[in-house]
């Protein structure tokens, strides 16, 4: 068997590993070496690069994950097994249970023990994204805007708040701070992906929703036609520009933007081809 073979065949890193760094402490003849050891939970990429996330005091995953080189990472980086084993993977599962509770009392509106619960994954990792958005959530399905602002705080930093993963949980709690009247909130948070380079006709569609709630139909226009230009067979987005028309809302320098996207539209559904409603969390405007 070649060695290409074999790597072709190998298991992919996944687990907790650690890594070392000498630093020197003191000044003159005080001076001594200090080795610090970081554990970080790594999983390899389809790339071949591993990507590398610090665990926290608790010992489970927290905080920015960064791309490591498969080179680097194997003369850097040491296994730890055990760590794993007794400490990280049980702490893990438990966090993981913890959430999904939460979010089956949310689910059946038992929002004072999902906040209960919510809180009690927080206190073992403070930026897990499931469990902020869902107490965020939580407080809003409650009217509780005061609270759910720090919570909104807390998930603009985060950039894992933005991952593919987290679509779903991102575009409810976004509708939800429009529907709370939160829409310098709502717009900040929209703004916030698109500072992350996300590209995608919902995040626009909901983007243009609070900025008509603004008032602001330019810019609603602007995010609206977007949406439209990623994805003309976006049914929410298609009804809601049929909507701003029949309502005459659209400027007169937006008219011929406003009539050849109609046209687009009309000419996708003569087509046949498959429109996308509201399942991706955008809202279809009535």
């Amino acid at each position: 068997m070649t060695n290409q073979e074999s790597s072709e065949k190998r298991e992919p890193i996944n687990g907790v590993f650690s890594s070392q760094e000498v630093k020197k402490v003191g000044t003159g003849t005080t001076t001594r070496k200090s080795i610090q050891k970081t554990f970080w939970f790594c999983a390899e990429q389809e790339d071949k690069s591993i990507e590398v996330q610090p665990l926290n005091p608790n010992y489970v995953p927290s905080g920015p994950k960064k791309q490591v080189e498969r080179e680097y990472f194997l003369t850097h980086f040491a296994p730890e097994p055990e760590l794993y084993v007794s400490s990280v993977y049980p702490k893990m599962r438990e966090l993981n249970k913890t959430v999904a509770r939460a979010e089956r009392y949310r689910q059946h509106k038992e929002y004072y023990s999902a906040e209960m619960e919510y809180n009690s994954a927080l206190k073992v990792d403070e930026d897990n994204v499931r469990a902020n958005f869902g107490l965020g959530i939580t407080y809003l399905e409650r009217g509780e805007t005061n609270k759910a602002d720090s919570i909104f705080e807390r998930l603009v930093k985060l950039d894992a708040a933005f991952e593919k993963e987290h679509k779903h949980l991102f575009n409810e709690f976004g509708i939800n701070l429009r529907k709370n009247g939160m829409l310098d909130q709502a717009v900040a948070y929209y703004n916030r992906a698109m500072e992350l380079e996300i590209q995608d006709e919902h995040l626009y569609h909901n983007l243009a929703r609070a900025y008509l709630e603004k008032k602001d139909v330019k810019r609603s226009l602007d995010y609206l036609l977007k949406s439209l230009e990623l994805n003309p067979a976006l049914e929410s987005s298609g009804k809601f520009l049929l909507w701003m028309a029949g309502k005459n809302l659209i400027p007169a320098d937006y008219k011929n933007a406003t009539d050849a996207m109609l046209q687009t539209i009309k000419k996708q559904r003569t087509d046949g081809a498959p429109s996308a409603s509201g399942a991706n969390g955008e809202e279809i405007l009535a």
